[in-house]
């Protein structure tokens, strides 16, 4: 999305519909609809380079969404987004955030799928959702259940679809099965935890440790987790013990990387797979030579945006997953990771947040 220099207003051909400015001569009398958004113009640090700006609304057009949004959480993926180091990078000046819960204010005459009052999720990445309103096209934007809770609504289309996915698309596993996955704290580990447990699949849950490690542990047993270690207690030779209680893992999932990734391999069945999806501690993953060939192990890497990028043709494959999703969270099985909810003018104070070590709290802006 393009953010028009020296106009405050949002321009993009698929997220933004008819958001160009109209000539002088043709503006109605009425003042046009404004809003506020969180706005960089270049790469860098979110603290220095995000501004909170106040700009002219997109016209509805046939075809538009008004959404008003409600919350947007700051995901790691919107940090590296700003600082320039994802691989997917919106064109500047751009609106930060690419995940939240709107509700529909107001719909285009051409729009058949949603009305006002619906809830709606971004259906992919770069639309931009720290912002009050905007205008969506129907395309980009997924309706859910009136009763999903607020905050599982706002964290729902990033992570637990994640979980989701690399539970059911990389080994086929059933009731009694294990999977095992490091950073078991994130927001995708604890909705792995909870998927699972949803589906009978023990979950072997790795942490690093901290100062408040059992505050985390009781936080992961009370989701499901069957088992929590720390990465230290990864090394150890107790860990064959925990292994008469419950089958080795046919599936790995990691999100850090280095020593927690060959660990992780250590443990795992023969034939079995290990799926990367993050990188926290910027360090490769080494594999053992055994575990190629004595293992036979297979190392996959899972990114949801190219997932849902896959499905542009096949959004009904998308609104199942969220549908699925959906039907947990009614459930009681599937709830929103400990979110700390901060209003939209307070921005600065949730990204310093979202950015310190040990933070178990997603920091989600409130509009």
């Amino acid at each position: 999305m393009r953010l028009a220099k020296g106009l405050g207003l949002v321009r993009g051909a698929r997220p933004l519909l008819g958001t160009f400015l109209r000539p002088r001569a043709a503006v109605a009398a009425a003042a046009p609809a404004r809003f506020q958004a969180l706005v960089y113009e270049q790469h860098g640090e979110p603290a220095r380079v995000l501004q909170l700006k106040d700009l002219e609304r997109a016209e509805l057009g046939h075809s538009g969404v008004h959404v008003k949004m409600l919350a947007a959480p700051i995901n790691p993926a919107d940090i590296n987004m700003i600082q320039g180091t994802y691989a997917l990078l919106p064109d500047l000046p751009a609106v930060g955030g690419n995940e939240g819960v709107g509700q529909v204010v107001e719909v285009g005459s051409h729009v058949t799928s949603l009305k006002p009052g619906d809830l709606v999720i971004p259906a992919d990445a770069e639309l931009g959702t720290w912002r009050t309103d905007a205008v969506f096209s129907e395309e980009t934007l997924v309706k859910l259940p009136p009763d999903i809770p607020l905050l599982c609504a706002a964290t729902l289309s990033v992570n637990p679809c994640t979980a989701y996915r690399m539970l059911a698309d990389f080994e086929t596993l059933g009731p009694g099965d294990s999977i095992i996955q490091n950073a078991a704290n994130s927001g995708v580990g604890q909705a792995v935890v909870q998927i699972a447990a949803a589906l009978g699949i023990k979950t072997i849950n790795v942490i690093r440790d901290r100062p408040n490690l059992q505050e985390v542990v009781d936080r992961l047993t009370s989701l499901g987790a069957d088992h929590v270690v720390t990465e230290e207690m990864l090394r150890k030779p107790e860990m064959k013990d925990l292994f008469k209680k419950v089958p080795k893992p046919r599936l790995a999932l990691n999100c850090v990387g280095g020593k927690s990734t060959t660990e992780m391999l250590r443990h795992i069945q023969q034939k079995g797979t290990m799926v990367t999806y993050g990188g926290m501690a910027k360090q490769p993953v080494t594999v053992p030579v055994s575990a190629f060939i004595f293992k036979d192990v297979k190392l996959r890497g899972f990114w949801m945006t190219q997932w849902k990028k896959d499905q542009s043709q096949n959004k009904d494959r998308l609104t199942g997953m969220i549908l699925t999703l959906c039907d947990l969270i009614q459930k009681g099985q599937l709830t929103a990771p400990a979110c700390t909810q901060v209003p939209l003018k307070d921005y600065r104070i949730a990204l310093e947040a979202s950015m310190k070590p040990f933070i178990s709290s997603k920091q989600v802006l409130t509009m």
